[in-house]
C-alpha cells in the first residue's frame, strides 16, 4: 500500500482505467448478442479477456497496485466473464426457455463463486511452493470464452448446427461452470520465464499468431479454446507428479522436467517409503497354517521387503 501511495496519481489511474474498459467490453457483448451480431459478441469478450490480462501486470510493473484495484478487478471479471457470457448465450439461443434462464443463473453464480475462492486462496499461506504455477479450476476469462464456443462455431461455420441446439448449449454451460468451480488444476502463465535464447523464436511465433488472428480470427479462437481443453489432463498430471515429489519443489520447472525425463529413462520408481505407506494399509495379519503363506509373501513383496523364513 505504501508503494501504491508513492506512485503518481496518473500512474495509479491507468490500471484501474484498463479494468473499467474490460468491464465495458464484456458487457457490450450482451448488446451485440441482442442485435444478433455474434462476431461482435465474441470479440467483445475476447477484448475483455485481453484487457484483464494486462491490467494486473501493468499495475505490478508500475508499482500501482492497490486494494481498490483488486476489488475492481474482481467485479470486472464477474461482470465480463460471468454475467456477460450468461446473458449473451441466453439472448442468443435460450430466450423464452425457463430452464435456459436457470442455467444462465447457475453459470453466473459459479463464475462469482470461482472468483471469490480465488481471492481467498491469495491469502492462504499453507499452499505448497508449486501451487503458484497452477490455477484451482478454470480461470474466469478462459471459462467465459469457453462458454461462448457454440457461438464461435456458429459464426465460423456461418450457420447453426447440433452445437447450437438448446440442450447442447445448456449442457455445455453447466460443464464449463463445473470446471470453473472444480478443484481441477490448470496451468498459470504468470510464473513462466522465457530464456534469453528463446526470445527471437518466440517473437516469430507471435508474428505467426498475429497473422492467424487477423486472417482467420474465429478459426484461430476455436483452435485455442480446444487446445486449452486438451491441456487440462496434462495440468492435472503435472500437479499430481509435483505433489508426490516434494524433493523437486525448490527446483525451477526446467530442471524438474530434466529430472522427470531421467526417472523415466532409467526406470526409477518413487522412494520406498511412499510406496510402503499405501501398501501397508493393505497388509493383513497372518493366520495360522500354510493357507496364508503365499499371501504373506506377496504382501512383503508389495512393501519392497524380503520375507524372512523362520
Amino acid at each position: 500500500m505504501s508503494e501504491a501511495r508513492a506512485s503518481p496519481p496518473g500512474v495509479r489511474f491507468l490500471p484501474n482505467a484498463i479494468t473499467v474498459l474490460a468491464m465495458c467490453a464484456g458487457l457490450s457483448a450482451v448488446q451485440f448478442a441482442l442485435n444478433q451480431q455474434l462476431k461482435g459478441a465474441v470479440a467483445a469478450v475476447a477484448v475483455a479477456a485481453l484487457l484483464d490480462a494486462l491490467d494486473g501486470r501493468i499495475a505490478r510493473l508500475l508499482d500501482a497496485t492497490s486494494r481498490m484495484g483488486a476489488e475492481l478487478d474482481s467485479l470486472s471479471d464477474a461482470m465480463s466473464f460471468g454475467v456477460a457470457p450468461a446473458l449473451t448465450l441466453y439472448a442468443w439461443q435460450l430466450a423464452g426457455n425457463r430452464v435456459g434462464w436457470v442455467v444462465a443463473l447457475i453459470f453466473a453464480v459459479c463464475m462469482i463463486l470461482r472468483l471469490a475462492r480465488f481471492n481467498t486462496l491469495l491469502d492462504d499461506d499453507d499452499q505448497p511452493p508449486f501451487s503458484k504455477e497452477f490455477f484451482v479450476g478454470v480461470p474466469a476469462p478462459a471459462a467465459g470464452l469457453l462458454a461462448l464456443l457454440p457461438i464461435v462455431l456458429t459464426a465460423a461455420v456461418g450457420g447453426e448446427g447440433w452445437w447450437s441446439s438448446q440442450p447442447v448449449v445448456m449442457v455445455w454451460m453447466i460443464a464449463v461452470a463445473a470446471l470453473a468451480v472444480s478443484r481441477v488444476p490448470t496451468l498459470s502463465l504468470k510464473t513462466v520465464r522465457v530464456p534469453a535464447k528463446l526470445i527471437a523464436p518466440l517473437l516469430v511465433v507471435v508474428a505467426v499468431l498475429a497473422a492467424g488472428i487477423i486472417t482467420y480470427p474465429l478459426l484461430f479462437l476455436t483452435v485455442v479454446l480446444v487446445g486449452y481443453l486438451v491441456h487440462v489432463p496434462y495440468a492435472a498430471y503435472r500437479h499430481h507428479w509435483l505433489a508426490n515429489h516434494p524433493e523437486v519443489w525448490e527446483f525451477p520447472p526446467r530442471e524438474r522436467r530434466a529430472m522427470r525425463r531421467s526417472q523415466r529413462r532409467l526406470g526409477l520408481r518413487p522412494p520406498l517409503r511412499r510406496r510402503a505407506t499405501g501398501a501397508a494399509r493393505r497388509v493383513r495379519l497372518p493366520r495360522r497354517g500354510g493357507e496364508r503363506s503365499g499371501e504373506n509373501r506377496r504382501s512383503y513383496r508389495s512393501l519392497g521387503l524380503r520375507h524372512r523364513s523362520k
